[in-house]
């Protein structure tokens, strides 16, 4: 797309309330913080990526092939991202040992936090995209860089107690380093304090404002349209909460992932940068089929490699025996 998507104002009030309605039907049936089984999560995924897919098949019907091609495009990266998110949220949760029961409102508000975060940044970055020409320079060089750490420093130790939120939290705010059912703010000696959920919320939105920028430039390298990058960004991380208890057991299998979310980076970075060179726009199917292809080639190694290596250690568990 190389002209902007007029969208009324009606079709903006509509999204909102839909994405409105969708959060607080997900808030009402997890009102009373049970376990959320990998069935369940299996279920609200599917209805969480049909809605996705079900609103690029009104823009199809609505503004044509073009449209839902750049929309399609911005949503299976975000969507490819949020795994990254889904590793991060898994480690936090493991650092301060957050009881399963808790961390689906946790997540909850994290993906408030995060749908916030995206609208503010793409607002500011299409404006900033629009505007002056060498920020595309700018927002591909910081791609490239970020797919350079997340390729060769990914498995660097996570430290939640060393990020600059939750510190400040800490000093400004008395925390008990309890957990107190699902509260974030309780009572203790008639004293107000933050509880040991509020610091790992924090730690959630922090990790989710670094995420943010690195998705909404990501998908503005394919579009400057606020209304697709928005909804391609909303509906994918409308499924965050649910996507995390699917493949939170099983992101041990995808262990060069990275490498594949790496490249999409890189090369949402080159996108970027070559529009605003004699080069131009790249076509929206070649976008797809990159995006499609990386992810089907990095799981698909990943898969191999976990089958080989489970392989081994079933080999050497049965030769020690002998």
């Amino acid at each position: 797309m190389t002209e902007p998507l007029a969208v009324p104002v009606w079709a903006w009030v509509a999204v909102m309330t839909a994405i409105v309605v969708m959060l607080a039907i997900d808030l009402f049936m997890h009102r009373d913080n049970h376990v959320i089984e990998f069935r369940e999560a299996a279920v609200w995924s599917i209805l969480w990526i049909g809605a996705g897919l079900g609103f690029g098949a009104v823009l199809w019907w609505t503004y044509g092939g073009e449209v839902a091609g750049t929309y399609y495009a911005g949503y299976l990266i975000e969507k490819a991202l949020s795994v990254d998110n889904v590793f991060v949220f898994a480690l936090i949760f493991t650092y301060f040992a957050v009881p399963d029961r808790y961390q689906h409102k946790v997540l909850f508000w994290g993906v408030i936090g995060a749908l916030l975060f995206r609208l503010v940044f793409i607002f500011v970055g299409a404006e900033l995209l629009t505007a002056f020409f060498w920020t595309a320079y700018l927002f591909g060089g910081f791609l490239i860089y970020t797919a350079y750490k997340m390729a060769f420093k990914h498995d660097e130790d996570l430290q939640p107690e060393k990020n600059l939120l939750v510190r400040l939290v800490r000093r400004v705010i008395p925390v008990d380093p309890n957990y107190h059912g699902d509260r974030l703010i309780t009572r203790i000696d008639g004293k107000r304090v933050a509880t040991l959920l509020l610091v790992v919320l924090v730690a959630v939105e922090a990790t989710d404002l670094i995420f943010a920028i690195d998705s909404v430039a990501a998908v503005l390298a394919i579009t400057t349209s606020t209304f697709l990058v928005w909804t391609a960004n909303a509906f994918a991380v409308l499924g965050l909460r649910s996507l995390y208890f699917c493949l939170s057991g099983l992101m041990r299998r995808f262990i060069h992932l990275h490498y594949g979310l790496a490249f999409l980076l890189a090369f949402a970075g080159v996108k970027l940068i070559l529009s605003e060179t004699p080069v131009g726009k790249l076509p929206i199917p070649l976008t797809l089929s990159v995006i499609v292809v990386t992810l089907a080639v990095s799981i698909g190694w990943s898969l191999v490699a976990t089958r080989n290596r489970d392989a081994v250690d079933d080999a050497k568990g049965v030769a020690s025996r002998d």
